[in-house]
């Protein structure tokens, strides 16, 4: 079974997050389902079905939190041995060549991956286009919106 790849840092931070649905959500929907269940008449009940499908929608998330961090290969970037060469883990800088916009990304699991905290998944395309490049490469990438060019002016590994 190929197991996906998920930084260590990646790794806390979901573990922290199904520790709050656990610890924290679970037992506020579940009171808030029995709170909705003294008002009588389920069928019409509108809080009671918004706090059953409150809890769906946590459960679910429970056990893909549980599955994932169960199936995965936690790596502890820090430790990489890379050099300047761009693999899993690795934070690269980029200067966008025509707009001369400096850009920064690390390069993580699936469901780690978060574009607001400038983290990519390592099976985008865009991830995959840097992977195995080296610091000082030029590359064109394909975008949505047309053809970029960038310039890789650095790539570290950090956790």
């Amino acid at each position: 079974m190929n197991r996906p790849p998920m930084t260590k840092k990646g790794a806390e931070r979901l573990r922290t997050e199904l520790e709050r649905l656990k610890t924290q959500e679970r037992p506020r929907i579940i009171a808030a389902i029995a709170e909705a269940r003294a008002h009588g008449d389920l069928k019409e009940n509108a809080e009671y079905h918004a706090a059953r499908e409150m809890q769906g929608f946590v459960e679910g998330r429970i056990n893909e939190l549980e599955a994932a961090l169960s199936n995965a290969e936690v790596i502890d970037v820090s430790r990489l041995s890379a050099g300047k060469r761009i693999v899993f883990g690795a934070i690269v800088e980029l200067a966008d060549e025509d707009s001369g916009d400096e850009l920064s990304y690390q390069i993580v699991g699936d469901l780690e991956a978060d574009i607001k905290q400038r983290l990519i998944s390592v099976s985008s395309p865009f991830a995959r286009a840097l992977i195995g490049k080296s610091e000082g490469e030029s590359f064109e990438f394909q975008a949505p919106n047309g053809t970029r060019n960038y310039e890789i002016t650095g790539v570290r590994y950090e956790e």
